[in-house]
């Protein structure tokens, strides 16, 4: 005899029809937190050193883009048809870390670019992320994370060194 929580969840699960079972419903939920957490790490480096792209902006772009794989991949898409979803996010990832660049009346100032580059990259780790490969996207928030803060840290040393 069935318990009246696994009729009540069986009765849940047969509601939403793209997550056929409990181990389904984990993976989502650890790829999409994963992606969204990885996300936050280098969102809130952003808004902590002031750039307009902050926090919540990394965590959507990565629960974004890893929602663009996680979903196709769940409907059975081979990874060869999965290689235009992925070039359809690179391209869109593109173009809004265009809107982050700024260029000044100064023709030697640029503005955005390393905004436009982490939001690029935050995508992808959301990509990482969704396709399952929670390793990988780790050790690539963990890098990038050294990129934006450790090498902040290193440069200002350099920029008082000249002084």
């Amino acid at each position: 005899m069935e318990s009246i929580g696994a009729q009540l969840w069986g009765t849940v699960l047969s509601e939403f029809s793209d997550i056929p079972n409990v181990g389904e419903v984990l993976r989502i939920i650890l790829r999409l937190s994963l992606a969204m957490l990885l996300g936050a790490l280098l969102g809130w480096e952003r808004e902590r050193s002031g750039k307009d792209a902050g926090l919540r902006t990394h965590m959507l772009v990565a629960l974004g883009a890893a929602l663009f794989v996680l979903v196709p991949a769940q409907g059975g898409m081979e990874i060869g048809d999965m290689s235009r979803v992925l070039q359809g996010v690179i391209q869109g990832i593109g173009f809004l870390g265009a809107g982050a660049i700024l260029k000044s009346s100064n023709e030697q100032e640029v503005r955005g670019l390393t905004t436009a580059a982490g939001i690029w990259l935050t995508a992808a780790i959301g990509v990482a992320a969704g396709m399952g490969r929670e390793a990988t996207a780790v050790l690539s928030a963990v890098f990038a994370w050294f990129v934006l803060a450790g090498l902040r840290r290193w440069e200002r040393k350099l920029e008082q060194a000249k002084r």
